[in-house]
Formats: C-alpha cells, sequence, structure tokens
C-alpha cells in the first residue's frame, strides 16, 4: 500500500470537520453548563455538556468531532445543533477523544463508549434521561459513534468501576458525512483506490509509513468498521451527506470518504436486517442552508424514537 506522507493536510479535506468549520479550540457562542469535565485518563478525555431547562430528565445528543482521527476537537460542536435541540427539550455534550496518532484503534472509538458511560453515571446529578442517548457528529466523529452504537453493550458487571458498570449503548444515531467502512479493500469497490490509500486511512490502525498490512492489520480494518458490528439490534439511523454522488472513480480523495454511497452500503445491510436507516443528501435541499434543514429532521427523528 502506497503511504501518503502529508497526513495532516490530507486529514484537512478527508474525514474533515463540518463543512465550513475548521479544526481545533474556539470559544462557544453559548456557555456550557460544564466543560473540560474528565471521562478518562488521558488528556483528551473530556467534555463539554449544555442542560436543557425542564423538570423532567431531558434526553441527550453527544456531539462526536470529525479531523480523521489526527486533528479536531470538541468546540467545533454545531451551534445551530446545539440550540435547536437546547430549546426541544434536549441536552448536549461535545467531547474529545484521542487522535489515532496517539493511540490507535480501538482507542478512539472505546473513547466514544467511555463517554457515553460516564455520561449514564451523570444522569441524576445532570438531568438526564439513561434510556434516551442520541449521538451526532461529522466524518471521524460519525465513524465513531456508528461503531459505539452498533458494538456490544461494553458494560463490565464485574469492573470496580461503577461507571464501566454502565451501558454503552445509544438508542439512536445522527452521522454526518460518515464512513460505514475503514477496509481499504472495500472503499476501493465503493469509490476507488486513490481513496483508500489516504493517510487517515493508514493510520487508524497504527500502521507505519511504508508499512503493509497483513493479517493482523486487516483484522483491525474490519473490526474497525462500524458495519461489521451491525446486527438486527442496532439503534435506527439517520444519515446525512453534504455532497452529492459522483461518478466513479471519485478521484477527490475529501469526495471520496464523504461520498454517500458510505451510506447507502449500510442502509442495504440495515434494510436486510429490518432496521430503520434513513439517507439524506444534499441535492435534496435547495431553498436553505443544509444545517437549517438537516438538524431539525435529525433531532426529530430522534425525538420519534426516543418515544418508542
Amino acid at each position: 500500500m502506497k503511504i501518503l506522507i502529508s497526513l495532516l493536510l490530507t486529514a484537512a479535506t478527508a474525514f474533515g470537520q463540518q463543512p465550513g468549520e475548521k479544526a481545533g479550540p474556539k470559544p462557544y457562542q453559548v456557555k456550557p453548563d460544564f466543560q473540560n469535565v474528565p471521562y478518562g485518563p488521558h488528556e483528551r478525555n473530556v467534555l463539554d455538556l449544555w442542560k436543557a431547562k425542564s423538570d423532567r430528565p431531558t434526553p441527550l445528543i453527544l456531539n462526536i468531532h470529525g479531523g480523521g482521527f489526527v486533528q479536531g476537537d470538541k468546540t467545533s460542536v454545531p451551534m445551530f445543533m446545539l440550540r435547536y435541540a437546547l430549546a426541544h427539550g434536549i441536552s448536549v455534550a461535545t467531547m474529545n477523544y484521542r487522535y489515532s496518532t496517539q493511540a490507535p484503534y480501538p482507542a478512539p472509538m472505546e473513547d466514544g463508549a467511555h463517554a457515553v458511560q460516564f455520561l449514564r453515571s451523570k444522569a441524576k446529578e445532570w438531568n438526564l434521561d439513561a434510556r434516551k442517548f442520541a449521538a451526532t457528529g461529522g466524518s471521524a466523529g460519525a465513524g465513531i459513534l456508528m461503531w459505539v452504537g452498533f458494538s456490544p453493550d461494553m458494560a463490565d458487571a464485574s469492573s470496580s468501576d461503577p461507571v464501566r458498570r454502565l451501558s454503552s449503548k445509544l438508542q439512536v444515531l445522527g452521522p454526518v458525512d460518515g464512513q460505514s467502512t475503514y477496509d481499504p479493500r472495500e472503499i476501493t469497490k465503493l469509490v476507488g483506490e486513490e481513496t483508500a490509500r489516504i493517510g487517515p486511512i493508514v493510520r487508524l490502525v497504527g500502521l507505519q509509513p511504508g508499512q503493509k498490512p497483513d493479517e493482523h492489520f486487516w483484522h483491525l480494518y474490519e473490526e474497525s468498521s462500524p458495519i461489521t458490528h451491525v446486527t438486527a439490534s442496532a439503534p435506527p439511523v439517520f444519515m446525512y451527506y453534504s455532497r452529492p454522488m459522483k461518478p466513479l472513480p471519485v478521484t477527490d480523495t475529501g469526495e471520496g470518504i464523504h461520498n454517500p454511497r458510505m451510506g447507502y452500503l449500510l442502509k442495504t445491510k440495515m434494510d436486510q436486517l429490518g432496521v430503520e436507516c434513513q439517507v439524506h443528501l444534499v441535492t435534496e435541499y435547495h431553498s436553505k442552508p443544509p444545517t437549517a434543514d438537516m438538524f431539525p429532521q435529525m433531532i426529530e427523528f430522534f425525538l420519534s424514537h426516543f418515544k418508542e
């Protein structure tokens, strides 16, 4: 496998932030109720939370940022989504996780699961309904939340840590520009070989420059792919892609790694299992900015499944 040396430059366009957003910390327009709360031992194991005003425990949306698993920050939480959720009685959390350059797969995904467990441990203190947890996030963040949502519950009843005894399950998912697979072989079939070679894909499983994947790494690629873990008990999914379909092969790797074919691959499997999976494309929205339609529809989807 050819290795792309310019990893960080590649990550800026592949596995990037929400459209129009820049990576890295930035001041919040709405001050969180809790900020930089540790949910784990690593310096990046921190999260922020906004509490919706309610006399009853509120649902929660967890935002997980993008950035190719090598950059990005929790402060990129979309403000439109945050304000809309709070106005509809839903609390919002946003988290950091370990970069793959600090700890490759499964570390970023496990951080997502541990953050969910930690938030459940705070349910009473923060007035959260632990039965109604959703997650959204762009690109790499979308991949993390799908992996968490589809994987077996990480609750460990025998753990000495009470947080680790709690469920890591999510009740509904809202990935944006997400990757249903990280396996280069599958990505090549879906969108083309160039996208399958990008630096974030290489680094995710801990491959080094010039190193070719062997059986061990191919296994990691399979295990890191959210679609591998989908079962009939998977939570319902509302997927959004900010890019339209492009003719194959997709030569722009940023377009390739965020291609809607990733979503339709997942939808095909979930349809076969009888689990709801909606895929929405940017081309469906004409009169307003995409987020003006996307997040209200996504949050209404969340609320409808919370009622169920």
